[in-house]
């Protein structure tokens, strides 16, 4: 540390000198006027407190720390009664009648650092720092002893000269604080245009996202329409093919029997176009909901089998469901579940020539349920696995150029999937076959968890 100046505090008027030296020191030091005054006003009230409160004192004024990070460092003791109640003083929350503690709290935000050490009978010794500015000279013995002698030679000003100083000092902060506040009330001036301009958009934007929900329940309302209108004939070719190939009506010859089996399988196909369609408006609409209800792996494949009977007549590809009596009672809902299923052995007996499809179901994981379709088709190639979920995605292949969709099927499937709570992932190798896994909880929870278990692909 190197000593700079001292100056005794021996009466009221001592206080001017050494706010005047505090700022001179701090100017030949480097810093600028802006921080020169804030060292001075926090040098002049600690003083002031020193005679106030102790009668008098001392101010010491040194350079201290260590090359490019030196400060400066005024001392201010006294030998006083101390100070009482110091943390509630230092924090700002203790007035005394005199109106002691304000100087020391007001130094605090005026310096970098304050220090007090003070106690009953001994005193007070407070300590101001300030670092002085990047780039500042180093203050070194022989630059301290060259400060000392300049501030010597430099005589105290009068102390109305200090006053006239001071109320300089004091217009100086005020037009500082006008333009600030003039700053201010620019800027918010421009925060209200932006809010305007904020809110107007938004307005917009709501508007934009009422005529989209208007649209998708015209949407919804128009297949919902159409659909029903289509369901009727449809179901009543079903109907009537059922019927000519029981031979209800009498006996049909071969070729009459496979034109009727064309005919079926294209209403069939085409009624689940509708369906998916169907779906799909309902899901953008938001009007699908869960309703869960109690249901055994068991008779859901039962039904699958059923209806997958009279429509599966090709010999060369086996539909084998394995045994599920095992498995414990699912809680969600059935419908959803079998209607996955139903696309994915759908997908499976479309796009697989030879070998089988088998559905499967087991419990390895607690509390989930995992539903599996493989086949032994074409398989998906890996840059096609992202597109095969995304609505009307189709994968181009020989048999898909032959087959009928809407390339909705899988969409639909992983959002049910969702909804019940689970994932549907799929692990695929081209010209060997592909699996797809169903996983939902054995129990709907009522809001899909926040994390299901990972597929392995």
């Amino acid at each position: 540390m190197s000593a700079l100046l001292a100056v005794s505090i021996a009466r009221d008027t001592d206080v001017v000198p050494a706010r005047q030296r505090a700022r001179q020191m701090a100017l030949l030091l480097g810093m600028d006027a802006q921080d020169a005054v804030r060292i001075a006003t926090a040098v002049s009230e600690i003083a002031r407190n020193a005679w106030e409160y102790a009668g008098g004192g001392r101010v010491e004024f040194a350079v201290a720390g260590e090359p490019g990070a030196q400060r400066l460092e005024v001392t201010v003791s006294d030998r006083g009664p101390g100070i009482p109640h110091l943390d509630a003083v230092l924090a700002g929350t203790w007035r005394s009648a005199g109106g002691m503690g304000v100087g020391l709290a007001g130094a605090h935000r005026l310096v970098d650092r304050v220090t007090v050490d003070t106690a009953p009978g001994r005193g007070t010794r407070v300590t101001l720092a300030r670092a002085l500015p990047p780039g500042a000279p180093l203050v070194d013995a022989a630059a301290a002893s060259r400060l000392a002698e300049q501030l010597a030679r430099e005589r105290p000003a009068d102390p109305a000269d200090e006053v006239r100083r001071q109320n300089q000092e004091l217009l100086g902060a005020l037009a500082a604080l006008r333009e600030r506040q003039e700053e201010m009330e620019r800027l918010n001036g421009e925060l209200e245009d932006t809010n305007r301009g904020v809110v107007a958009l938004y307005t917009e934007l709501e508007e934009q996202a009422e005529q989209l929900r208007r649209a998708n329940r015209l949407q919804a309302q128009f297949l919902s329409y159409v659909s029903h209108e289509f369901r009727t004939p449809l179901d009543a070719m079903l109907a009537l093919t059922e019927l000519l190939l029981n031979r209800v009506d009498g006996p049909l010859t071969a070729e009459q029997e496979t034109q009727v089996g064309f005919v079926r399988t294209s209403a069939a196909d085409l009624l689940q176009m509708v369906d998916e369609l169907l779906d799909a408006a309902r899901m953008e609409a938001g009007q699908v909901e869960v309703r869960p209800a109690p249901f055994s792996a068991d008779d859901l494949f039962s039904a699958l089998r059923a209806t997958f009977r009279p429509l599966h007549a090709r010999r060369e590809v086996a539909l084998v469901f394995e045994d599920a009596a095992g498995v414990p009672e699912l809680h969600t809902d059935e419908g959803k579940v079998s209607q996955v299923l139903r696309n994915l052995i759908s997908n499976a007996l479309k796009f697989t020539r030879a070998g089988e499809v088998r559905v499967s179901v087991h419990t390895s994981e607690p509390g989930w349920a995992a539903f599996r379709v493989a086949d032994t088709g074409i398989g998906i190639p890996e840059a096609e696995r992202h597109r095969i979920f995304q609505d009307f995605a189709q994968v181009e292949s020989p048999l898909q150029r032959g087959a009928r969709g809407t390339g909705l099927g899988l969409a639909l499937s992983r959002r049910f999937a969702l909804l019940l709570g689970g994932t549907l992932e799929v692990d695929s190798t081209p010209a060997v076959g592909s699996v797809f896994t169903l996983r939902i909880p054995l129990r709907f929870a009522g809001t899909p968890p926040s994390e299901a278990p990972h597929a392995i692909v």
